[in-house]
């Protein structure tokens, strides 16, 4: 397993990202689009999520495939993005077909960002215009660390923010994530600089300082946020063609990387959510085990990105990691 060319989601061939965000809002919203339609899946771990159009991701479900996928901020205002996806999707003559209508499939889901000392007075929700703004951007490259749906976010200790990164397995098959880091757990071990997903890293990709030689042991953490404050949300994709049912087992197994890479993950106060798509280019033989191991060392590594790469800001309401360790 090696790093794609862009250590993206992107490298998954016909994926393309885009983002918006507002510096005095503090948040943000980020696009994942598909060339052409794509297979997908969810699952959620979390106790407290906020979501749009999950439900029509069931495999037994008639609606076999997505135009986009969104993360966003705000919250549940921030479900309001799908709609300026949507419509810039209409515009462009997406979506899946009724008759002579076309209905983009649009499924999302919200972080809470909103104590993070941002501007949160607005008379109309800004969410639509973000969510729009993003999809227009989308493309091959796109900013991570203090970007799009990461843009506010904050983890126990240090800012959070948007990760991205991906693997090229052995067959040739590509694997992605994509992922905004609000966590009420740490992903890194104490105040320290080492990174839980150090035992994931690839070519020093977040500072290569692996581990401590002792871990606090028989620690309870506390809470630092309260119910419905804190959500990690992330996209894993691939080129392997894969139904519904296997792009769900998918998101499932990808969870694991969450979980080795924030400490406490899945608790009752986060809304942990991760959806998984195919592009459905690469058929053939694929090892649904090799995919979903893949996937969790991605989504790990790109949560240690997301950290990693935040960038230091006036009136943030913690630390970057960069502004102690680099």
């Amino acid at each position: 397993m090696r790093q794609g060319p862009r250590n993206l989601i992107t490298d998954v061939a016909g994926l393309r990202v885009g983002n918006a965000d507002d510096a005095g809002l503090r948040s943000g919203v980020t696009v994942l689009v598909g060339d052409l339609p794509m297979a997908c899946g969810v699952q959620v771990m979390g106790g407290a999520p906020g979501t749009r159009e999950t439900d029509l991701l069931a495999p037994d479900r008639i609606v076999q495939a997505v135009d986009a996928l969104f993360l966003s901020g705000g919250s549940a205002f921030g479900l309001d993005a799908g709609t300026g996806v949507m419509a810039g999707l209409r515009a462009q003559g997406r979506g899946f077909a009724v008759g002579d209508a076309r209905v983009p499939i649009v499924p999302g889901a919200i972080l809470f960002d909103l104590l993070n000392g941002g501007r949160k007075d607005w008379a109309d929700s800004p969410y639509p215009d973000l969510g729009r703004q993003a999809l227009e951007s989308a493309g091959p490259d796109f900013a991570i660390g203090t970007a799009g749906a990461g843009y506010g976010a904050m983890t126990a200790n240090w800012k959070g923010g948007l990760g991205s990164a991906s693997a090229v397995l052995d067959s040739g098959v590509t694997v992605g994530a994509l992922v905004a880091v609000n966590a009420l757990g740490s992903v890194t071990v104490d105040d320290g600089p080492w990174f839980w997903a150090a035992p994931w890293e690839i070519e020093g990709e977040f500072g290569g300082l692996g581990l401590p030689g002792a871990f606090p042991a028989g620690t309870e953490p506390a809470p630092g946020k309260r119910q419905g404050e804190a959500t990690t949300i992330a996209i894993v994709a691939t080129d392997a063609a894969m139904d519904k049912a296997a792009l769900t087992r998918m998101a499932t197994v990808a969870h694991d990387g969450m979980a080795r890479a924030i400490v406490p993950s899945h608790t009752p106060f986060d809304g942990d959510l991760v959806f998984a798509v195919s592009t459905g280019i690469v058929t053939g033989d694929t090892d649904p085990f090799a995919l979903g191991h893949a996937a969790a060392c991605c989504l790990a590594r790109a949560i240690a990105r997301a950290v990693y790469l935040a960038e230091p800001g006036s009136g943030a309401a913690q630390p970057a990691w960069r502004s102690r360790w680099t």
